[in-house]
């Protein structure tokens, strides 16, 4: 169950995280965003990225096989990786219409996949 727990943690943190790294580039569209300046943004992205940590920490802190979780410390860095990708793949093709998804995105991604299976592979 703890396992299941720290996945959910994990993507709520990384939607969080997508959105604080790239999401004003898509709010820049919105006027009243313009009025921000660089300082701005980034204080707006710090605190979307104090919600991430928020569920980031906890993932990692009950996902850890030594305080009673799922997975050891390489699991929990591919699975999160996995997830960021994910995420931020959904967030491109979604809020992006420019940006594309491409075949070589696609094997990347497969590699990432096999990556998963090697690192849980005893």
């Amino acid at each position: 169950m703890k396992g299941i727990y720290t996945v959910i943690l994990l993507i709520i943190a990384n939607i969080f995280m997508t959105v604080a790294w790239y999401g004003h580039l898509k709010f820049q569209d919105m006027s009243w965003f313009n009025k921000f300046g660089l300082f701005g943004i980034i204080v707006i992205s710090w605190a979307i990225a104090f919600i991430e940590y928020c569920f980031q920490v906890p993932a990692n802190k009950y996902g850890y096989i030594e305080n009673g979780g799922a997975f050891n410390l390489w699991q929990l860095k591919v699975i999160q990786e996995v997830i960021t990708l994910t995420v931020f793949t959904l967030f491109t093709v979604l809020f992006f219409k420019n940006e594309t998804f491409s075949w070589n995105h696609f094997i990347g991604f497969v590699f990432l996949v096999l990556a998963v299976f090697f690192i849980f592979k005893k």
